[in-house]
C-alpha cells in the first residue's frame, strides 16, 4: 500500500439474489465513480459477490477502479472436482482477489490449516491475491489473540514472492454479532500482529464492521472488510466518506519538504 491509502472490501456472502446483486453492484460502481479517492487509488475498493454473478460483476466494474474478488476457490487448478471452482478459471475471468480461510468455511465445510495453505498456494500460482481471513475463536487478551492469528498466517505458507496478500482480521466471536469488537481491542491486536509479521501486509478489520468504525481503527489497520452492513449502499457511501476524510487529514498533516 502507498502512504495515506485505505482498502475497503465487501463480501455479499449468500445474502443477495441474482437481480438484487446486479442492482447492488451498479450502486457500488456509481459510488466508486463519485469518489475522488477511489478514482485516484487512495481508496482501494473490492467486492466479493456470489459465484454466479462473478462474470456480470466483471462486466459491470470494467473501466472502473473497483476490483472483483471471489469468496472461495479450489486448491486444484483443474480436474474431476464436481462443484469446485478453479483459481486458474477465476484468474482467466479477470478476478483479482480470492477470499480464503474464512471462519464459516472452517466451521461449516471442515477446512483446516492444511487446506487453507493449499488454497493460498493455488491462488498465488495463478496470480490471484489471497484474502486470508484470520481470527481468534474467543475474546482474550490482545497478545494471545495476536499469537493465535499469527499462527494462522504462518500455517498458510504465504509465498512472499507471489501476489501481495490481504490479511482480514476477523475475530470469530465478532462475526455476525450486533456490534464489532471494541476498537481499542482491535487496535491492540493489530499492533501485535504488525510486530509479529516478517513482511508488511495490507491488514483489514472485519467482523460486524460498519459506518463509524474506520476512524477509530486507522492507521492501526489499513481498512475494513465489510459484510452485511455494506449490503445497503448508503452505508458504503458513509464509509467511503470516512475514508476520504481520513486521507484528507493525513495529507494535511504531512510535513512540507523544503526545496
Amino acid at each position: 500500500m502507498t502512504t495515506e491509502s485505505i482498502t475497503i472490501g465487501i463480501s455479499t456472502k449468500m445474502y443477495l439474489g441474482y437481480e438484487t446483486s446486479k442492482v447492488w453492484l451498479k450502486a457500488v460502481t456509481a459510488l466508486a465513480a463519485a469518489s475522488k479517492e477511489v478514482q485516484t487509488g487512495r481508496v482501494e475498493l473490492f467486492v466479493a459477490p456470489s459465484f454466479p454473478i462473478l462474470e456480470s460483476s466483471i462486466g459491470l466494474t470494467q473501466g472502473t477502479p473497483v476490483l472483483v474478488a471471489a469468496q472461495n476457490a479450489s486448491d486444484q487448478d483443474a480436474g474431476a472436482l464436481t462443484g469446485e471452482v478453479s483459481p486458474a478459471f477465476l484468474a482467466e475471468m479477470g478476478v483479482a482477489i480470492v477470499e480464503l480461510g474464512h471462519a464459516e468455511r472452517r466451521r461449516h465445510f471442515g477446512e483446516d490449516d492444511g487446506m487453507v495453505a493449499r488454497k493460498v498456494a493455488a491462488a498465488q500460482r495463478n496470480g490471484l491475491r489471497p484474502l486470508l481471513c484470520i481470527g481468534e475463536e474467543q475474546q482474550q487478551k490482545p497478545e494471545a489473540a495476536a499469537l493465535a492469528c499469527l499462527e494462522q498466517i504462518r500455517t498458510a505458507n504465504i509465498n512472499v514472492e507471489g501476489p501481495q496478500p490481504v490479511i482480514a482480521y476477523e475475530p470469530v466471536w465478532a462475526i455476525g454479532a450486533p456490534q464489532p469488537a471494541d476498537p481499542d481491542y482491535v487496535c491492540a491486536v493489530a499492533d501485535h500482529l504488525r510486530q509479529g509479521l516478517d513482511t508488511e501486509h495490507t491488514l483489514l478489520y472485519g467482523g460486524s464492521a460498519g459506518p463509524g468504525l474506520l476512524p477509530n481503527l486507522y492507521p492501526h489497520v489499513d481498512g475494513l472488510f465489510l459484510g452485511r452492513f455494506a449490503h445497503d449502499p448508503r452505508n458504503i457511501a458513509l464509509i467511503l466518506e470516512e475514508a476520504s476524510a481520513i486521507i484528507a487529514d493525513a495529507i494535511s498533516l504531512r510535513p512540507i519538504t523544503a526545496l
